[in-house]
């Protein structure tokens, strides 16, 4: 062998040996450990799995739910603390480097570096307790280990992930993405700040940034799967003086941003059951003896664009006629493919009005709300821990939490809907849903509008309240809602109206008396109105002139009941598959599809895979997790909500998000709560060897629910397994 050969032999070798091992020691490394302090916590497992995390401090209880957390779900807790170290596209490739793009443009470790000491110290005692019990874990089970030098974690750690991910759940995703790829700004439909409807498909409308080529960011709800329900009912209206919170989230079913059940108990009063995601302490919906809340998503227009007038060179922006320095920072997002991790380049800026990026169409940065808090998780820990209507509010009125409705019931009978919001307090004058100059502070707004400003329902005089993804404008049924004409267009509150918001309206309208039973028929309900993106879709269908199959297909929808039960004439998985792709093109704001090529696509897949064009639906849509493999209902946008699916290689649609955590909670007339709940799939779904990898679906496919063991002795007579984990 030549010496030319062995050099480029020894060469490669090495630089194999460096793309294999760079990552974990040039990236972001552990900070310190959360201080040395002693944990006691006690998880009880009922027969669900289900963990009841009890202790004398809440620092006990947080150290709690990070260990029976990551009993259950190690695997996707460690892509969420790669994700506060900008290192996801080390674990996940291609997939992740978004999201670690994403972590240095908001610059939530700056946020989290900065503000952190700032937090109340009972906050941190809570965010440095879970990040000790995650390093308890981790330290005990070693071999589960994802990536190198991953451990330990610190209550910063914790406090970054809210930094970085909330901003995801009201669309930055939508700016980015097209940023970071330089496409072009251009008129699409969607919310309008002209007070005027959001109009449908092809009626023009606002501008948005559109790109063919989506940079990965599964981090939130994306746009195009996003969707929730949420419905209060007063005792007037019940019938029966019961108060109802029914919590409908619609997540999904795996990954960063999928639910995890879960009950807390604490000597301080911190007593709570309901859901989490991966890397919280906090239950972010349910409810506590006295009252609860759930979530849905809004769409508030939360962010804005400005233009940059840069210098010759490209170091400088002007502002106020003035130039000021752009300051750059260079950063390495790890890619992985196979055993190799590649370093990919990328340059953040930041100007005085937050991050920006450079493009081949010019400089442009970007304002959002909520941009470099980190105090949302102060907001989340007091609103569990309020124990009445008024401390709730006081709780809610920090205005952290930047975005998501929140639909409120109590045992004294209170309901209410919160279009929460930090709505930007702007100046009139630009189209701020354009591209805005960036030459003048005096456009830089600095803060929301005032909490007593943002539209809300308190007690109705209809006796209820709902949410499903729509305007703050239907929430309440007739005589109750909000008044359009009271809320500036400027401040960029939503006029959308979904299939679910046109079914709940009509059925909570129409029925009298909403006790239990009627609450659950409308919640499962799987009907469409012929309006909106429904209606453009299907009437598109029937003007086609087709033939031979297609004309059989055409036939079989104009005979369609509306309604995604699995029963009628057959069309329902028809009908479900072509409305699918209409709905997440109206819900993400983008160009409608083609009538005639979704119709071919969809007969030509069920003709592949079930040999005729009208199967019943139970058996093309599924809930699979394992050898679990149960048919069921509903579609992209009914009240029971099958919102994405997976094509497995059989053809059926293997359902992947949609109802998802789904709660029922009730205060009778003494004010006694009682709730019941259920999930996809069970309360360890990344571990199949656990007998509650998929044990829930069963009832979930039914549409059943199981108890939940809220008060002491209940929970003892119901405990299949006890743990007590110290530190």
């Amino acid at each position: 062998m030549g010496k030319g050969l062995g050099g480029l032999i020894v060469v490669t070798a090495i630089a194999a040996v460096t793309l294999a091992s760079w990552e974990p020691y040039l990236a972001e490394q552990p900070g310190p450990p959360p201080p040395r302090r002693d944990y006691r916590a006690e998880v009880l497992r009922d027969e669900w799995g289900v963990p009841h995390i009890i202790g004398k401090t809440d620092a006990d209880v947080a150290f709690g739910t990070a260990w029976a957390h990551a009993e259950d779900d190690f695997k996707t807790l460690q892509e969420v603390v790669a994700m506060t170290r900008g290192r996801y596209g080390a674990i996940a490739g291609m997939d992740g480097a978004g999201v670690d793009f994403a972590y240095h443009f908001v610059g939530a470790r700056d946020a989290a570096n900065r503000d952190y000491d700032q937090l109340p110290a009972d906050v941190r005692a809570v965010l440095e307790a879970y990040a000790a019990g995650l390093n308890r874990y981790a330290a005990q089970h070693r071999s589960e280990i994802r990536l190198t030098r991953l451990f330990p974690v610190n209550g910063k750690d914790i406090a970054t992930g809210f930094a970085l991910r909330l901003p995801f759940f009201f669309g930055l995703d939508r700016v980015l993405r097209p940023l970071s790829e330089g496409t072009e700004f251009r008129p699409e439909h969607g919310p309008r700040l002209d007070g005027k409807p959001a109009p449908l498909f092809g009626e023009g409308g606002g501008d948005q940034l559109v790109t063919s080529r989506p940079m990965p960011l599964p981090i939130g709800e994306t746009v195009e799967n996003a969707g929730s329900n949420a419905f209060a009912i007063a005792p007037k209206r019940s019938g029966d003086g019961v108060t109802r919170l029914f919590s409908n989230s619609h997540q999904p079913w795996r990954g960063g941003v999928a639910w995890y059940e879960l009950r807390i108990s604490s000597q301080q009063g911190w007593n709570f059951a309901g859901a989490t995601f991966p890397g919280s302490p906090f239950p972010f919906m349910g409810h506590n003896a006295n009252l609860g809340w759930t979530n849905t998503v809004n769409r508030p227009d939360l962010i804005d664009i400005y233009r940059l007038e840069l210098d010759k060179i490209g170091t400088r922006y002007r502002l106020d006629g003035k130039w000021q320095k752009l300051a750059g920072k260079r950063v390495w997002l790890p890619v992985r493919f196979g055993p190799f991790v590649l370093p990919i380049p990328r340059t953040v800026w930041r100007t005085a009005h937050g991050p920006a990026l450079i493009n081949a169409r010019g400089a442009f940065a970007v304002r959002y709300a909520g941009m470099g808090r980190i105090d949302s998780v102060t907001q989340y820990y007091r609103i569990t821990k309020a124990q009445d209507f008024g401390q709730w509010q006081a709780a809610m009125a920090m205005q952290a939490v930047p975005a998501t409705n929140f639909i409120y019931a109590d045992k004294a009978g209170n309901i209410a809907y919160w279009y929460n919001a930090a709505l930007p307090d702007r100046k009139a004058g630009p189209n701020w849903r354009s591209v805005v100059p960036g030459d003048r502070s005096d456009l830089i707004w600095q803060g929301p509008i005032a909490w007593r400003l943002v539209p809300k329902v308190v007690n109705p005089a209809s006796g209820y309240v709902f949410n499903s993804n729509n305007t703050p404008f239907l929430a309440a049924g007739p005589g109750s809602e909000l008044d359009p004409a009271k809320v500036p267009a400027i401040w960029g509150v939503e006029t959308d109206l979904t299939n679910r918001t046109l079914r709940a309206a009509k059925l909570l309208a129409e029925t009298p008396r909403i006790g239990r039973e009627e609450l659950l028929r409308i919640k499962f309900d799987t009907g469409y109105e012929r309006a909106g993106y429904v209606a453009w879709m299907l009437d598109g269908i029937a003007k086609l002139k087709l033939s031979g199959e297609l004309a059989a297909a055409q036939r079989l929808l104009a005979g369609w009941d509306m309604t995604a039960d699995g029963r009628g004439n057959g069309a329902d998985a028809l009908a479900v598959m072509v409305l699918e792709p209409a709905m997440k093109a109206s819900y993400g704001l983008k160009s409608p599809p083609d009538p005639g090529s979704v119709l071919a696509e969809s007969v030509a897949h069920l003709k592949q895979h079930f040999g005729r064009i009208d199967p019943p639906l139970g058996e093309v849509l599924r809930i699979r997790q394992g050898k679990v493999d149960l048919p069921m209902d509903g579609g992209g946008d009914t009240l029971r909500a099958a919102t994405d699916w997976d094509v497995d290689p059989d053809g059926r649609l293997s359902v992947k998000h949609g109802d998802s955590f789904v709660m029922l909670i009730e205060w009778d007339k003494a004010g006694q709560v009682r709730s019941e709940s259920i999930q996809p799939y069970g309360a360890a779904t990344t571990r199949p060897n656990s007998p509650h990898y998929a044990d829930q679906a069963p009832l979930f496919a039914a549409k059943r629910f199981k108890p939940v063991y809220f008060d002491r002795p209940s929970i003892l007579a119901h405990a299949r397994s006890r743990e007590v984990v110290t530190n």
